[in-house]
């Protein structure tokens, strides 16, 4: 029934989408390819850490720190270029600070049983933090060209960006591993319910564990896109962007509760936060007043989420019912001394 009200929900996603777009009609620029193709590379750093955070979200969880991860991350990047360490083992060794992140969160959450929330609200200023400590006010903008090019270049033939081919890539092998693969029913089961799901010999505490380490690694890609994006490192890089990443995973349609949700739903959502900002921009709406908007799209989401829930769960009470119903006429056969004793008179019985 949940998912059912949320290909619905997809639906709607898809009409609100189609109203942006009439909408930009009259503006002028809106709808042009080079427009497009600038807004989608901007929004990518955005888009990867969606990922993550959808499958976190999914299994109950919540990961507030994803922007400080990218920050940090992108801290060692500039760093360890500054201390003449070549382009690639940098690179590896951003993607190893924000997967260590990520299981700091994990050890936290998962092994030390933290609320997901108040931890990651704690490790968002710590790894910030320690981001200021590493750089303090040295931002790094000296990047080979090559590494410039990846996020500034363009596919051969096409007008997309190569952090656009790898949101894409991603975006497949994620909605693979969610509605096709084992892992995916486990992280499905653990947001329904953590407790039965651990009954039923899932290992919740391994999945869980592993999600946020995928969420810290895809907030280091997204941090490596953006570094190359703004040919800047510094620890100022994406101050405020979870919250943008929350409200398009919620917009999607990922419940705030878990257990339900899909990579297509959080894409639409994706695309909706684009053409609306992009849109917003093009109207002279400054950056802080978009923040009403995104505000207003995240208090929507969580508040249709609520209702699925409610009417899932109304839906999930009727099923039980008659599931249990059934169960009652399914009672193994009485054994035939207890009929000849049920059948006996009741002087016998005394």
């Amino acid at each position: 029934m949940l998912r059912m009200l949320a290909s619905k929900w997809e639906v709607l996603l898809l009409v609100a989408i189609l109203i942006v777009i009439v909408s930009g009609v009259g503006t002028p620029g809106f709808l042009t390819a080079p427009n497009l193709a600038t807004a989608l590379a901007a929004a990518m750093p955005i888009a990867i850490m969606t990922l993550g955070m959808t499958l976190v979200i999914i299994a109950g969880d919540i990961d507030l720190s994803v922007a400080s991860i990218l920050a940090l991350s992108a801290c060692v990047f500039g760093w360890a270029l500054t201390t003449g360490m070549p382009l690639i083992p940098a690179m590896l060794l951003m993607l190893l600070v924000g997967a260590i992140c990520g299981a700091f969160n994990a050890v936290l959450v998962v092994l030390l049983g933290l609320p997901s929330l108040v931890v990651t609200l704690g490790t968002m200023t710590l790894f910030r933090g320690l981001g200021f400590a590493l750089l303090a006010d040295r931002p790094v903008s000296t990047f080979p060209a090559e590494f410039l090019a990846f996020a500034n270049g363009r596919v051969e033939g096409f007008l997309i960006s190569w952090p656009f081919l790898l949101f894409l890539v991603l975006s497949v092998l994620f909605a693979l591993l969610l509605q096709r693969g084992r892992v995916g029913r486990q992280i499905y089961a653990i947001g329904g319910n953590s407790l039965a799901a651990d009954f039923s010999g899932v290992p919740t505490r391994r999945v869980r564990f592993s999600l946020f380490v995928v969420s810290g690694l895809m907030a280091a890609i997204a941090g490596l896109v953006l570094v190359s994006f703004l040919s800047s490192a510094r620890a100022e890089l994406a101050r405020g962007l979870e919250l943008d990443v929350i409200a398009i995973v919620l917009l999607g349609g990922v419940s705030i509760f878990g257990g339900v949700g899909r990579i297509t739903g959080v894409a639409l959502g994706l695309t909706l936060y684009i053409l609306l900002t992009n849109w917003l921009s093009l109207q002279n709406v400054t950056a802080d007043d978009q923040q009403i908007v995104i505000g207003g799209l995240l208090i929507a989401a969580v508040i249709i989420s609520n209702v699925l829930r409610a009417v899932g769960g109304r839906s999930d009470s009727r099923g039980a019912g008659l599931v249990g119903l059934r169960l009652s006429y399914r009672s193994e056969p009485t054994p035939p001394e207890a009929v000849s004793t049920a059948s006996a008179p009741k002087k016998e019985r005394q």
